[in-house]
Order: C-alpha cells, then structure tokens, then sequence
C-alpha cells in the first residue's frame, strides 16, 4: 500500500489502539514520524514509545488532535465522551474522527463533536493483536471514498475488514466482536475432552488451537460452506459421525445461535441506556 503521509493521532494506545499502531506502520498506512499516541500513565507512554519508536504523551489529547489529519479514539465507551468534549474545539472538517468504542452510535458522536466532518465507528475484535482481526466499520455521510480507503487499509493492516450499515453494529458486537470468547470455550472443551481421554494438557492444547486455526483457514481459503467442509471429514458409521450426533443431541449450533442473538439484544439495550445516560 502506497504511504499516504497522513498524520494519525491514537487517542488511548491500551491494547487495541497499540494494535493499530502496529498495523499501521507495517502495512505502511503513514511514517513514524507522522503517527502519534496518547496514554494516561507516563509508564505506559514510555513503553509504547519503545516498542514502536514514535511519540507518545501521558494525556496530551488536545496537542495530538491538533497534530492529526485522522483522528483515532481508541478509549472505553464510558471515557470517549469526556475525550471529544476535551479537543471539540480543536476539531477540523477536514479531519477524520474514528470510534472504536462500542455501543456509541455515529450520531452520538457527531453531536458531542459538534463538528461537520466524517465520522467512523469501528468494531474490531481482540485478534487484531495478532494481526488475525476481524473489523466492521459504518461511517456517516461526509466520509469520502478516499477517507473509506484509509480506514479500510488500516483494519486491513491487522486482519479483515467490511463495511456494513450501522444499524447491523451491534450484531457484529455479538458475533465478531464478542465471538472470540465462544471459541476459547470451544478450545477450552476440546482440550478438556483430550484430558479426559488421556491426552496431556500440552498435546491436547496444541492439537485443539490447531485444529480451530486450520478449520478457520480452510472455510476462508477455498470459500466452502462450513457445512461442505464438515461432510468431508465425515464417513459413514465412523467416529466423526457419532461425535456430531452427540454435539445435536445437546443443541450446540442451537446454543450457539441463541448466544448472538441475546448477545445482540444485549449490545442494543447497552446502546439505549448510554444513550439516556448521557442524555443526548
């Protein structure tokens, strides 16, 4: 990917943020010396600093808000109103603003920004530390193709991206966004169930994290429904097949899809109630 000289601002370079700062820099989206991050400890401002050799500051939004052509918030929920109304002032229309906070619509953010200018909510999933992320964006009406292309060559730095209407926010909360912990539950039972049968704690787990990342790789690589792809491993009257009948019998693709579901409705009553909460 061509560099596109874009100065970027982290607003809160915890976990996801200083995932992105990593994506950024190797997918080349900006130069180091066009990057900068926020923190709120000077401990953790220095070890950020370190492990990427750019600058970052113990609080210092406003500066780097100031500094920044895409601004990046990458604070809780319960903290990114407090952060916006701090550099609203500083806000530009030919500045980016991207959300990565949950639950916070668009236009929550565009009232509290008071600024006419393209705004982004993200969703990305814990992943993208590894870079193995998968990401859904919305963004409002003044975000131009070239801005979509910035935001999507940064998700795309640190795993997958799509785009998607707002309104589908909060059920990639509940799959993508939340589903990484139904698949450590997953694993979790596999390496049980090795345990269970005599397996060591070292093989099992190895032989569990593998079978999901190679299971993952192969629905993406040759574009087969899960289904087609679980027929295959299947013979008749064999191992697979009775396991399968037992994973019915207790309802799990069920579970399963009941969990997104209430994870989902879930995600909405937690965006109506910040929505009171903050009375706006």
């Amino acid at each position: 990917m061509p560099e596109l000289k874009k100065k970027i601002a982290v607003l809160g370079a915890g976990n996801m943020g200083a995932a992105l700062i990593g994506g950024i820099l190797k997918a080349g989206v900006t130069s180091r010396e066009h990057l900068r991050a926020t923190t709120r400890s000077e401990a953790h401002a220095r070890e950020v600093a370190e492990r990427f050799s750019i600058r970052v500051t113990a609080g210092g939004n406003r500066a780097a808000v100031e500094f920044a052509d895409l601004v990046i918030l990458a604070v809780k929920p319960t903290t990114l109103p407090s952060v916006v109304e701090e550099v609203r002032d500083l806000l530009r229309e030919d500045q980016i603003l991207l959300s990565l906070a949950a639950s916070l619509p668009i236009a929550l953010i565009e009232r509290i920004a008071a600024a006419n200018m393209p705004v982004f909510r993200a969703m990305p999933n814990i992943p993208v530390v590894v870079e193995e992320g998968a990401t859904a964006v919305s963004c409002n009406s003044r975000a131009s193709a070239a801005d979509r292309d910035l935001v999507e060559g940064i998700f795309r730095a640190v795993g997958v991206v799509c785009f998607v209407d707002e309104e589908n926010m909060d059920a990639v909360t509940a799959l993508s966004g939340s589903g990484p912990a139904y698949i450590y539950m997953v694993i979790e039972a596999m390496i049980a169930g090795g345990l269970k049968m005599g397996l060591s704690r070292e093989i099992s787990t190895k032989l569990a994290e593998q079978t999901v990342l190679g299971a993952a790789k192969l629905v993406r690589e040759t574009g087969l429904h899960p289904a087609v792809l679980r027929d295959q491993v299947i013979t008749p009257g064999g191992v697979t097949i009775a396991a399968i009948h037992e994973l019915e019998r207790h309802g799990l693709r069920a579970m399963l899809i009941s969990a997104v579901e209430t994870a989902t409705n879930h995600s909405r009553n937690k965006t109506r109630a910040v929505i009171e909460k903050l009375g706006h």
